[in-house]
């Protein structure tokens, strides 16, 4: 990855506290599937590493059935990327690192993987960041970022304490 951004340890101040979710999950991924589930969550935050890197506690519930998952945050300067790892209760693995980092207030987070046994690339993508808002999405790519499927939308809103 060819680093178009530049890090700094404020990047994920935005997200630092706690978080009414509501999500949007395609039914299907890199099936041709336009059908969405619709669900709520909660996400809390926190720094770590003297600012160099975040937690998150998420609870998601999902139609089916709700579990929790953590997001690991941390930054590493010396590549000058961030690096984001997920913790998911219903499969407590985890998996390679997405590298990335922000610019022009848009945060962008890539990854090869694998889906149903097929490569792809993962995209994160963070924005619309204000105080009392953000946007995420996941997308997939099976042909190298050629074509992008965004499968997941959350949108957050700072909860009332």
């Amino acid at each position: 990855m060819t680093a178009t951004f530049t890090v700094d340890v404020h990047d994920w101040d935005f997200l630092v506290g706690r978080w009414t979710v509501r999500h949007r999950r395609l039914k299907a991924r890199l099936a041709g599937s336009t059908e969405w589930d619709e669900f709520d969550g909660t996400c809390v935050n926190w720094p770590t590493l003297g600012g160099e890197g975040n937690i998150d506690d998420n609870m998601l519930e999902l139609p089916g059935g709700a579990y929790r998952a953590v997001g690991i945050r941390a930054l590493d300067a010396k590549e000058g990327h961030w690096l984001i790892w997920w913790l998911d209760q219903r499969y407590p693995t985890i998996d390679a690192p997405m590298r990335g980092g922000f610019k022009d207030g848009v945060g962008t987070f890539l990854a090869d993987e694998t889906f149903n046994g097929r490569p792809i690339t993962v995209r994160f993508r963070w924005s619309e960041i204000t105080q009392t808002s953000a946007r995420w999405e996941q997308a997939f790519s099976p042909d190298g970022g050629a074509t992008w499927e965004t499968n997941w939308i959350m949108h957050f809103t700072r909860a009332r304490t």
